[in-house]
């Protein structure tokens, strides 16, 4: 299985970033999404951007790939604070998905 990390664009050259996730950084091909400015978020795949995100989207993903961490190294999580999108509401099927 192949997990998108969102990374932010530390900085750049033609075709490549120098792209942080918390204190790990790598240089990531920035082919698919164009050159982006140093601040600027992206999903990255196998080393190769592969959208471009805004803050809080990225910081959603971010925080739902640190519960998932956290569970499967069998430490304490906050998963409300984690998954804070999803409390309080029900989940709901994506459009396509539900009957018209």
């Amino acid at each position: 299985m192949c997990l998108g990390i969102p990374m932010q664009v530390v900085r750049s050259d033609e075709h490549r970033a120098e792209c942080r996730n918390g204190s790990e950084s790598e240089w990531v091909d920035m082919s698919l999404v164009g050159e982006q400015a140093e601040g600027c978020w992206v999903l990255v795949f196998l080393g190769a951007a592969r959208e471009i995100l805004d803050e809080p989207r990225a910081i959603q993903m971010r925080d739902a790939l640190s519960a998932v961490h956290a569970v499967m190294q069998g430490n304490e999580a906050d998963l409300d604070s984690l998954f804070a999108d999803l409390v309080d509401r029900e989940p709901q099927l994506p459009e396509h998905l539900q009957k018209n």
